[in-house]
């Protein structure tokens, strides 16, 4: 089938890899920036551009923008998309991108699920771009069930599950799973002794400051979409931090043991 790429950072460059090279599936892809496009095409990633003019010849559309630019897009080209095209993004926020992109969706007449490839990196464009960065990775959807496109390309690419959610429970959960820890790590970075760290560092401190090198721009818009379950998570990880400062104000050996011990369980629970 052909399958219509938008946008070719590192989530939709890797799936224009992925796709031609795990499927014989045909791979019609646009971004912003035609030297792009072309550097797909000479590499193989990619088939032919998208076009106005193609656009009605896919059966699935995988938009990979940031969510304000997702919904710019589908409203300005809903009425070249088929009527038996499955339309599916790849944002961080889902309420945001659902609630502008289905009432579009239903006048039209195609088919739109909202999705979120819980894969990336700190590197982003399509040069970072892997046709391998989905594999053992997660994808969510928000339906009731998994169209069969999407059942015979998660596995192609290497997936290791489909989970089938709502808007609402998405971003609830990403907001703790996602967002805080690019939070966290932002946070933790900015200590004066992380200027002084060399020598004295090892696998915690990278592990913590991975995702702190982010793309400002992107992120800033995901957490304003989704600022209320952000805000709570932000909230009750300052009460938790809380306690361990007054453990260590007030010398508390028994309550920072305490304290300790409820993280060790609470690990031990999520496994």
């Amino acid at each position: 089938m052909n399958i219509g790429i938008v946008g070719l950072g590192l989530i939709g460059g890797s799936f224009a890899k992925a796709i031609k090279k795990f499927t014989d599936h045909r791979v019609y892809a646009t971004t912003r920036t035609a030297t792009t496009v072309s550097k797909a095409i000479s590499e193989g990633a990619v088939d032919k551009e998208l076009t106005k003019d193609n656009i009605g010849e896919c059966s699935l559309i995988i938009l990979c923008l940031y969510p304000e630019l997702t919904v710019k897009w589908v409203q300005g080209n809903a009425c070249f998309i088929g009527k038996d095209t499955l339309v599916t993004d790849t944002c961080g926020v889902k309420r945001y991108v659902c609630d502008a992109i289905n009432p579009i969706a239903e006048e039209y007449g195609f088919k739109f699920i909202g999705g979120h490839p819980m894969a990336g990196k700190e590197l982003s464009g399509y040069d970072a771009s892997v046709a391998e960065l989905y594999c053992g990775a997660s994808m969510i959807l928000t339906c009731d069930e998994i169209p069969p496109i999407w059942q015979e390309l998660s596995r192609a690419l290497g997936f290791a599950m489909v989970k089938c959610t709502t808007p609402e429970d998405h971003d609830k959960m990403i907001a703790f799973t996602s967002q805080l820890a690019h939070v966290v790590s932002g946070a933790y970075i900015k200590s004066p002794s992380s200027l002084e760290h060399k020598g004295f560092s090892a696998g915690s401190f990278k592990d913590l400051t991975r995702v702190a090198y982010l793309n400002e721009n992107m992120w800033t818009e995901l957490f304003l979409e989704n600022r209320d379950y952000l805000a709570w998570e932000v909230g009750n990880i300052i009460k938790e931090l809380q306690r361990y400062k007054d453990a260590l104000d007030s010398n508390n050996e028994t309550e920072l043991k305490e304290i300790l011990k409820e993280g060790k369980e609470m690990k031990v629970k999520s496994l």
